[in-house]
């Protein structure tokens, strides 16, 4: 990778853009590429993080990399070895099938409750981020997908607004994050047929019509089936995710 030009773009940088601690500024952009990075498998899975490689490819110092790499660490993203330094999480079938358990769990409770609790306003912002979402997706693509994941998220955010714990869109955001690194290896699978936008209008209009139930199955199975599909293609040996156990022994 080349190197970031991360001092450059502080110093070029409106000053509403700018924290008042510089180094708090940068571990912020030192963070957000790190997680980027190993989101999209530019870091692979499992793989060593030397600060001094990493202090090359990002342009910023040592203390700035470490301290964004523990927040990468509370991410669950980037794992601690002790005096050894730091390592990219793995990934695992097993992880995923955990994170989808959790998802459904979480978020089909969630949006149950947003609809029965939601008002006008919830309806408006969801209606709002289902209509910047639709016309971005149609078609979805590989180049368009790191701007679609910030609107999927946004509309996915959206559908659970109107329930009252915040903790419940916090843990979400975490489990997204984890979401998304098996995502960018299921958007690669040859003969993907899925129509992702088609699922999103079902969701939207079941929760916007307050059909509790049907909005709540239509989530679940849309939250399924990235990661059915992913763990077949696994299983029939049509993928191989890096650092991952077999598929055999899973």
């Amino acid at each position: 990778m080349a190197k970031r030009p991360f001092i450059q773009r502080i110093m070029t940088a409106g000053a509403e853009d700018l924290d008042s601690d510089a180094s708090r500024t940068l571990t912020g952009q030192a963070y957000a590429e790190l997680r980027a990075d190993i989101i999209e498998g530019r870091l692979l899975p499992g793989s060593k993080l030397r600060i001094e490689h990493l202090r090359q490819t990002y342009g910023v110092g040592a203390g700035t990399l470490r301290e964004a790499l523990t927040r990468l660490v509370s991410d669950a993203l980037v794992t601690a070895e002790g005096q050894r330094g730091f390592r990219v999480s793995p990934i695992a079938i097993d992880d995923l099938e955990d994170i989808t358990r959790l998802r459904v769990h979480i978020e089909t409770h969630a949006l149950r409750e947003s609809i029965r609790h939601g008002g006008d306003a919830w309806r408006a912002q969801l209606r709002a981020s289902y209509e910047e979402l639709s016309s971005f997706e149609q078609p979805l693509s590989r180049a368009r997908r790191r701007p679609w994941e910030v609107l999927n998220l946004r509309f996915h955010e959206a559908l659970l607004a109107g329930q009252p714990s915040p903790w419940t869109q916090k843990v979400l955001r975490l489990l997204a994050r984890h979401g998304e690194r098996y995502r960018c290896y299921a958007m690669e699978l040859p003969g993907m047929t899925r129509d992702v936008h088609a699922e999103h209008t079902e969701i939207f209009e079941r929760a916007m019509a307050g059909q509790e139930a049907r909005a709540a199955l239509a989530l679940e199975a849309h939250i399924c089936a990235t990661p059915h599909e992913l763990i077949r293609a696994l299983r029939e040996g049509r993928v191989q995710l890096p650092g991952a156990m077999p598929a055999e022994a899973a």
